[in-house]
Formats: structure tokens, sequence, C-alpha cells
């Protein structure tokens, strides 16, 4: 099982495709793990480098029970990128991994080939719910909160079709360790870039899907706005974790 340390935390992490090949990093949402990226890492991996990385708390990476913010989550990417000798990439975030894709561009410009933003926000209101989030898979355990998430996920039609698929991520979910989970569920919290996401200059595309609950279109385009030159792709009949429910669009 490949255990990397990066920025003081053992990370889990997968890497394929040509060692010399431009680096293409791959980041998932709260509460998942690398499997989110399947499709893409596939599709991508026979002309870059593609890495995956369960953040910490998640999968197999280690839970750190201390104040966490979203500058945590960007030193643990740049840890990694230390470890793996990578000086730039492109970075792919869906979610909070989109929120760490946008706070490391602006911490580290120079190493952002490209940001793939891909259902996520400059801010994700309220520090209040997310507090709430946290406590409560603290006191009550991650099943307390599964089937609230999974229809925020997924589109209703996705669920009904692939019942197997939404089984495998609730008990994934419910393997989640609650206190690192909970410790990111702060992090999204304490996150607000919109007086500072216009700095970022890297070629930049955001991906939502047009069902998405959690992170709506308005989210994306607020992005869009904010960010000088970038794209934005809406997919039609997609939720939340759109790279499982439309890997191919």
């Amino acid at each position: 099982m490949p255990i990397i340390q990066a920025n003081g935390v053992e990370l889990y992490y997968e890497e394929a495709g040509p060692s010399q090949a431009p680096a293409v990093v791959f980041a998932h949402s709260v509460g998942c793990s690398i499997d989110i990226w399947d499709a893409q890492f596939a599709a991508l991996a026979d002309r870059y480098r593609c890495i995956r990385y369960d953040a910490r708390g998640h999968g197999g990476s280690a839970s750190v029970d201390q104040p966490t913010t979203m500058a945590d989550l960007a030193a643990d990417l740049a840890g990694l990128l230390d470890a793996l000798g990578i000086d730039s990439a492109h970075i792919a975030g869906l979610s909070i991994g989109g929120m760490t894709a946008q706070t490391f561009a602006l911490a580290h410009p120079a190493r952002v080939r490209g940001l793939i933003l891909v259902a996520t926000t400059a801010e994700f209101p309220t520090p209040e719910f997310w507090q709430n989030r946290a406590d409560t898979v603290r006191r009550d355990g991650m099943a307390s909160v599964v089937e609230q998430l999974l229809p925020r996920w997924f589109t209703p039609a996705y669920m009904v079709r692939e019942p197997a698929v939404i089984d495998g991520y609730r008990q994934r979910f419910n393997a989640t360790d609650p206190i690192g989970y909970g410790r990111c569920c702060e992090a999204i919290g304490s996150f607000d870039l919109r007086s500072e996401v216009g700095a970022i200059k890297a070629p930049t595309l955001i991906i939502v899907g047009d069902q998405d609950p959690a992170t709506p279109p308005a989210m994306a385009e607020y992005l869009r706005e904010q960010i000088a030159g970038s794209e934005l792709i809406v997919i039609s009949g997609a939720s939340h974790v759109i790279s499982v429910e439309k890997p191919d669009a």
C-alpha cells in the first residue's frame, strides 16, 4: 500500500502513466476517496503522470485530530508533490478537493499548470452547518448522516439505476474515520476565498452538474466570473459527484 509522508501526514496515493509526462493530481470530495476518479485516472494515464491521493482522515490516509484549515490541506498537497519530486502539475479537485486546489493555486502559483475545479465553490456556508456536521458524526457516527448525503451526491435517476454503486459509497462513507472527517468539515466551514480567488492566474476549467444541490451552478458561475479567462461547463443530468455519475462527459 503506497503511503508517503507529506507535510508530516501519512497520505495514501496511487500513480500511473509515464513518469516524465506532465503530472495531473486528483483530489477527491469530503467523505469519499480516490475511487471517485477511477474513470478519469484510467482515461488519462496513457499520456499523463496521473496521481490521486486520499485526503487526511479519508481512505488509506492518516487522520490528524487537530484544528484543520484548507491551508493545511493545501500544504498536504504541496508535501505530496515535493515527496514525489514534482515541480508543477495540473490539479483536478472535486468539492473540498477543488477548494484545496484553489488554496494551493494561490499559495503556489508557479506550481500549477492548470486547474480543473469540479463541483466546488469559493465559499461553502455556513460555518455553523459544518461544525454541526462534525459534531454529529463524532457523537453519533458516520451512519447518522449518510442517508442525507447520498441524494446530494447523486441524482435520483442514478440512485435507482446503480444501487450497487450507491451501496458501495454508503459503505465507504460509513467506514471513514469520524474524527478525520469532522476535521475536514471544520476546514470547509472556515473556508472563504471570495476576496482572493480572482488572483488565480492558472488556466482554469470549471465543471458543475446542472442538478447539483450541494454546489449548484450559481457557485460555479461565481468562480467563472472571478477567475479571468476561465471556462465553465455545465453537465446535464448530473449531481455533485460528477466524476462518477457522468464519467464520459
